[in-house]
């Protein structure tokens, strides 16, 4: 809310490339993980965002309103800021998105993952929304009209990362880089 008690306008999830996130090694006891400056080293951002341009599915978790986990994959499309994703307004995850917007995305590829654990919004602003369905037309070889997210019917969702992590295959103990965001 602003000092005037208007709901503050949501940023747009335009392109953000040039944000480097700090990169360290996160921890991992009990695996052998060497520091960041042995093995492969760590891993640019570029790096993780090659892989969430390149997955064509997503896994996404939420959290029950009880508690319990709950996961589901989904089409998504990495925007510059944040992944995208949509789903029915009524959608388990939604009501557990609406409830708690604390959400994990991973990659489908468990060789060279990328795990964001971000804050989820759900998107309205009709260029948001065009934008969205841009990328997935593009991505997906699909002819989607904007009008298909009706925001009554089917939720927009940018997940924008706090933080991330990544490794690549044939180097798990030199490449497992931890990515942090500041916002």
């Amino acid at each position: 809310m602003s000092a005037s008690g208007a709901a503050a306008e949501p940023e747009p999830v335009e392109p953000v490339e040039s944000v480097e996130p700090k990169a360290e090694r996160p921890y991992m006891p009990g695996y052998g993980i060497v520091g960041p400056d042995e093995g492969s080293g760590l891993l640019p951002w570029s790096w993780a965002v090659e892989q969430l341009r390149a997955a064509r599915n997503f896994w996404v978790s939420t959290v029950r309103l009880d508690g319990r986990p709950h996961a589901m994959p989904v089409w998504g499309a990495w925007s510059g800021a944040a992944l995208l994703f949509s789903s029915s307004a009524q959608s388990r995850k939604l009501v557990n998105l609406r409830a708690n917007p604390r959400v994990v995305v991973t990659t489908e590829q468990a060789e060279n993952p990328v795990v964001i654990e971000g804050i989820a919004e759900v998107l309205t602003r009709q260029e948001d929304l065009q934008r969205f369905i841009d990328l997935v037309n593009s991505k997906y070889a699909t002819r989607y009209r904007v009008d298909f997210l009706d925001p009554e019917v089917n939720s927009t969702v940018a997940v924008r990362p706090v933080s991330a992590f990544g490794l690549r295959q044939g180097d798990f103990t030199g490449s497992p880089t931890r990515w942090s965001f500041t916002t």
